[in-house]
């Protein structure tokens, strides 16, 4: 006897929801440890790992320490990581000056992570944040109401064959000045160092979502972040059609590697990237994405082992193919 109610349907896609067996068989995106990038943070001294309280689960690790979680990380199946050094600040000052230093910090947390673990892709990042003691990523004007483009850039273009010549495997310029990519790929091609890979943060908006972050290098409290802006450089989250812009310009000057910066609040422009760009595509998962996840699974909210998931997925659909993010460890225990 047939069902009163049965609608007179030739299409029915539940039909391949049915089973976990169909829904695998018809799975279009899938997530793996190697689709992973995991930032970490580095800090002088032979101390325990320090805890950032805004990231849960994230630590600022001594070169030592740091090194083992990269052997850690390289046995998951991760196969690169991104990283940040945080600085005293008494090698702190108005031209950053110390990321020009031969024996920093993070040179010698290079050399260490690839002397111990080679096979370990080595991103690092170009930017001046970190060194300046008003926080910002580049020098700024003389009236100090804007960072200063060109001789940013100048100095740019030095810090990217110091970390060349320290064994990074791909330069991360994550400044935002007008020109970098073009001016680090010849400088770099001109001091022997054609290898070395250009992980540009192309599209980078002027986000509510990094405040974590510069707790963790020590940005965040630096004399003149409140007061200035990253506006003049980063890119309005409003603007779509700028964002592609600065995206065909950094493909043109030579990047190797395409970055979306944030990844979650932007999709579309992901998705807007990989149409654009037959250039592999990198999106940063950033702290804020991974702090609030957290922050709503401590209060029960959310259940923080399938949003994570979920959030991870949801980039890798939008067209990204790696993914920075804080979670890559914890992904690649599950995935492996």
């Amino acid at each position: 006897m047939s069902d009163p109610f049965q609608l007179d349907l030739t299409q029915r896609p539940r039909r391949l929801r049915r089973t976990a067996s169909l829904r695998a068989l018809v799975e279009e995106t899938v997530l793996r440890p190697q689709n992973f990038i995991a930032p970490l943070f580095v800090v002088e001294g032979r101390g325990a790992p320090e805890a950032i309280a805004s990231m849960p689960g994230v630590f600022r690790y001594n070169v030592a320490d740091l090194v083992k979680e990269c052997r850690a990380l390289a046995k998951l199946g991760v196969p690169a990581v991104a990283l940040f050094p945080k600085l005293e600040s008494r090698l702190k000052n108005e031209e950053g000056t110390a990321a020009l230093d031969e024996d920093s910090l993070i040179l010698r947390t290079v050399r260490a992570v690839k002397k111990a673990v080679p096979e370990i892709t080595v991103v690092a990042d170009i930017a001046l944040d970190p060194y300046t003691n008003h926080g910002h990523d580049g020098v700024l004007t003389p009236a100090r109401d804007d960072v200063a483009n060109d001789r940013t850039v100048g100095i740019l273009v030095k810090m990217a064959v110091l970390h060349a010549r320290a064994g990074v495997d791909l330069v991360a310029p994550s400044d935002m000045m007008d020109g970098r990519v073009g001016a680090i790929r010849r400088t770099l091609d001109s001091a022997g160092f054609t290898s070395t890979g250009i992980m540009a943060y192309s599209v980078k908006f002027a986000s509510a979502y990094y405040g974590p972050f510069r707790d963790a290098v020590g940005s965040a409290k630096a004399a003149g972040t409140h007061l200035l802006g990253k506006q003049t450089y980063q890119l309005n989250p409003a603007n779509r059609r700028e964002a592609m812009i600065e995206l065909a310009l950094d493909d043109a000057e030579g990047a190797d590697i395409l970055m979306v910066k944030p990844a979650g609040p932007y999709l579309d422009i992901i998705r807007e990237v990989r149409n654009a760009t037959s250039k592999p595509v990198a999106a940063y998962q950033v702290s804020g994405e991974y702090a609030q996840l957290h922050a709503a699974a401590k209060l029960g909210w959310l259940d923080l082992a399938r949003t994570r998931h979920e959030s991870l997925l949801a980039i890798k659909r939008a067209g990204a193919d790696m993914i920075l993010t804080y979670f890559a460890k914890d992904m690649a225990r599950i995935l492996a």
